[in-house]
């Protein structure tokens, strides 16, 4: 059987702003045809029907930012184990980091990465480190490693400090039309902090990151990107300082993107609680004003991208004091739910939710999914936007179980992930 068709569906394409009841046919991968005058037109020889019953049918989420442990941390994550968390999430296409061991920083290596997720299911793109090692202190060969398939140039988690080579890195992606995607956190500045600083580190007795340490690098990156004309995309922004860098460089006519994780968009400082280590993410969570100055620069589309910031992570290293604890949350199957409450308390229309995790990272990498056209590939995701969900962590695809949202009430539920026309998940 190679025809599908979704009937009662809330069709919604944030690309072109559709939003409306009908129905969509998939026929050998792609999306044959989809609109309201096909309602009740759905029923051809060898077509499987699927009754949407008015949820919701969007492209599939491409998520920007993933890590994974594999290869050299397969307990933390494998390649197939993020995959499985993704289409569970509702996320088709993924990007994921270099931080492996070795790191992926070769040809043959992102070659390794395009081969242990072929086939099918969920999409993965593999970076290449934009420095060698990911010591900040040596380019990497970009023009090799894109040759090889590296979708972006990257040193994940980590800001290169050397102002001169973090110049030489930009230029030399521009000549390659390369994307860069950055970390911005003055390394200085973040070294004795570990959750952001104010008044709240100070009564967990904590040392404290400022936003500033973000602000400035972010600063200084906008200046090189001036210099260079390289395509730049900051991972993640987490405070309102650096968010207005951003929106100054953009009416500058600048390159440049960002993107903010779903984490930072719902939660704060407060989140870390009783110090819960579950809660330790880089950059780390901000004020309630930095958070609302983030559900801000989603709606005026200053912030172009939703990223989960998947970053699973053994037992043995969150289990600890916090100042100890290793950064990072998992975020593959939260990443829907979690990006909903812009609807749901902040009255962001659907679309405009489904935007930043569609269209707009399509866009950024040049793909040709994200979105709900003739002819585009069948990537897509039927959820219910409303279903509520007390979140367990021991239910998650995932081999890690390090969520901040760990018994926290969301809404939206995914009920069906299809990649090229195949169903890949589907909610029992």
């Amino acid at each position: 059987m190679t025809r599908t068709a979704f009937i009662n569906a809330r069709l919604i394409d944030p690309d072109t702003g559709l939003d409306t009841i009908g129905a969509l046919f998939v026929e050998n991968g792609k999306i044959a045809d989809l609109g309201p005058r096909l309602f009740n037109d759905a029923n051809p020889a060898n077509t499987e029907i699927i009754d949407c019953a008015g949820q919701v049918l969007s492209p599939g989420l491409i998520d920007l930012r993933v890590f994974t442990g594999e290869p050299g941390a397969e307990h933390r994550e494998t390649l197939a184990s993020a995959r499985a968390s993704a289409a569970a999430g509702g996320v088709t296409s993924f990007v994921v980091m270099p931080t492996t061991e070795p790191v992926i920083d070769d040809a043959a290596l992102v070659s390794f990465i395009a081969q242990r997720a072929s086939g099918a299911g969920v999409r993965v793109y593999p970076t290449g480190a934009l420095t060698h090692g990911l010591k900040g202190t040596q380019m990497s060969e970009i023009g090799l490693l894109q040759e090889a398939g590296a979708i972006a140039f990257t040193d994940a988690d980590r800001t290169i400090a050397s102002t001169l080579i973090m110049r030489r890195c930009l230029a030399y992606a521009a000549n390659y039309d390369a994307l860069v995607i950055a970390h911005a956190e003055d390394p200085a500045l973040a070294a004795s902090g570990c959750m952001n600083e104010g008044a709240f580190a100070a009564r967990m007795g904590l040392g404290g990151i400022p936003p500033a340490a973000e602000a400035m690098a972010v600063e200084r990156d906008m200046r090189l990107v001036e210099l260079t004309g390289a395509r730049y995309h900051l991972g993640q922004v987490s405070c309102a300082a650096a968010l207005d860098v951003i929106a100054r460089a953009k009416s500058r006519g600048l390159p440049v993107t960002c993107a903010v994780s779903a984490y930072h968009l719902t939660l704060n400082e407060q989140d870390i609680g009783e110090y819960k280590t579950f809660a330790k993410v880089s950059p780390a969570l901000r004020t309630e004003g930095d958070r609302k100055a983030m559900v801000e620069g989603v709606r005026t589309g200053i912030i172009d991208a939703i990223v989960s910031s998947h970053d699973p992570q053994a037992p043995e290293t969150k289990r600890l004091p916090f100042a100890q604890a290793a950064y990072g949350a998992v975020g593959l199957e939260t990443l829907l739910p979690a990006a909903l409450t812009l609807h749901h308390e902040a009255d962001m229309k659907l679309a405009d939710v489904l935007k930043p995790l569609t269209a707009a990272p399509a866009k950024i990498l040049r793909l040709s999914q994200g979105r709900l056209a003739k002819g585009a590939h069948a990537d897509l995701v039927l959820f219910d936007p409303s279903a509520p969900r007390k979140i367990d962590p021991t239910t998650f695809r995932s081999h890690s179980k390090n969520s901040p949202f760990q018994g926290r009430l969301l809404q939206g539920a995914v009920l069906r992930t299809m990649v090229a026309g195949q169903t890949i998940f589907q909610a029992t």
